[in-house]
């Protein structure tokens, strides 16, 4: 009997004074993962860690009182610190921002930046008259100094057409595909003719009702819904 306690307790004695092997292993395991973790941050850009702290951030935050959540698709607005330098947004963003705002147009306009690249947004009243696609007069200071900052850039921009969801029956536009689409290729065709951009640079495209930013539940909301997107795509062109 004493001679197979002896033996048990030493098996024992044997698992116990391995232990720390144990534990020095995983703690050289959990050093290697933050050494890889900082060296991949060291290879990203710039602006990408700043977009994911800051959205970390305004998510483990706690709200507020007064602040609520409300439906879009944009969850964090562009700034020129959280926008890849090394794809020239930054500056592109900046310049697009000084325009609208020595033009009064700050509530008419805004940006976000999403997948497709930086896009700008404009309200349908800054460039078209209700329901037809003809540029408006006043619109021409704006597109001359967007098309000025478009023939400055090696970007492919994309211009998107977009409407609300109420039904349009004329003898030009049957539907808001066509609408939408003309408004479009009237302001591509702006900057073709008149500030004489590529057309290597430049595509057209109307979405119609099909897009749309919020549901068209309220006058507000489809006021916010008829837009023209000018998308500064993240490729350059070729």
């Amino acid at each position: 009997m004493n001679g197979k306690r002896k033996n048990i307790g030493s098996e024992n004695g044997r698992l116990s004074s391995g232990g720390w092997q144990i534990i020095y292993s995983g703690f050289i395991l959990i050093l290697l993962c933050f050494f890889v973790l900082l060296t991949s941050y060291s290879t990203m850009e710039e602006g990408k860690v700043i977009r994911f702290v800051q959205s970390f951030g305004n998510a483990v935050s706690i709200l507020s009182g007064g602040v609520k959540f409300s439906r879009g698709k944009v969850v964090l607005n562009p700034s020129s610190e959280i926008i890849d330098k090394e794809k020239g947004m930054s500056r592109i963003l900046e310049e697009l921002r000084a325009i609208t705002g020595g033009l009064g147009l700050k509530d008419d306009v805004n940006f976000s930046f999403s997948e497709k690249g930086l896009v700008m947004r404009l309200s349908d009243s800054v460039l078209f008259e209700t329901g037809i696609a003809k540029i408006s007069p006043g619109a021409i200071p704006l597109l001359e100094k967007v098309g000025s900052i478009i023939s400055k850039t090696s970007k492919q921009i994309r211009i998107e057409g977009h409407t609300d969801n109420i039904p349009i029956h004329t003898k030009r536009y049957p539907s808001n595909w066509e609408l939408s689409t003309a408004r479009a290729v009237n302001v591509l065709r702006y900057f073709l003719e008149k500030e004489h951009i590529s057309t290597a640079s430049l595509s057209a495209v109307g979405y119609g009702e099909f897009q749309p930013l919020y549901t068209n539940d309220s006058p507000k909301h489809r006021a916010m819904n008829r837009r023209v997107e000018i998308v500064f795509e993240r490729h350059n062109k070729t």
